[in-house]
């Protein structure tokens, strides 16, 4: 028996067997490659996406910094396809994101005056879908407009409250 070798894309016929190379064979890096890039995106989004649903930041800033970071992370990740990118990304998306909701942390509060210790209170339910008291003088708003979490202003007081997440 002998060896010898054959350059690649050459065929070399011997009595009735035939010898052929490849570039490509399953498993060959190549395609590897693909299935790495797909793995870290797949990776990637899931952790983007994870970040909007375990957010349980209730300030603008740290709101704004979760969504960056998921931004930045998956743009990062699809754009390198390495984690090294998707990290870098999510990084810069996450200081981005805090400067954005700063600023709108601030703006509310020169809208709104300061957010007192503790939040603003929220309204007390009532037996009608979509009306709420006041936490203050017990005067009944329709809030069905406002969304949950939304503030409003009692007429009586001048003092904000807002609707609360739940119920009706």
């Amino acid at each position: 028996m002998s060896s010898f070798g054959l350059a690649e894309g050459k065929t070399a016929v011997l009595s009735n067997i035939t010898v052929e190379t490849s570039r490509h064979s399953r498993g060959s890096i190549g395609q590897r490659g693909s299935f790495m890039k797909r793995k870290i995106f797949t990776v990637v989004s899931g952790v983007a996406l994870s970040s909007f649903f375990l957010s349980s930041c209730d300030t603008p800033t740290g709101a704004g910094a979760g969504y960056g970071a998921a931004a930045g992370a998956i743009i990062g990740g699809a754009a390198t396809g390495h984690v090294r990118g998707a990290a870098i990304g999510a990084a810069a998306g996450a200081a981005t994101g805090a400067l954005i909701g700063h600023s709108i942390q601030e703006d509310r509060a020169r809208a709104y005056g300061p957010v007192p210790p503790g939040g603003w209170p929220l309204a007390r339910y009532t037996n009608t879908p979509g009306v709420f008291r006041s936490p203050y003088t017990g005067r009944r708003y329709d809030l069905s407009d406002v969304p949950p979490g939304g503030l409003t202003r009692d007429i009586d007081t001048g003092q904000l409250f807002r609707r609360p997440y739940g119920g009706y």
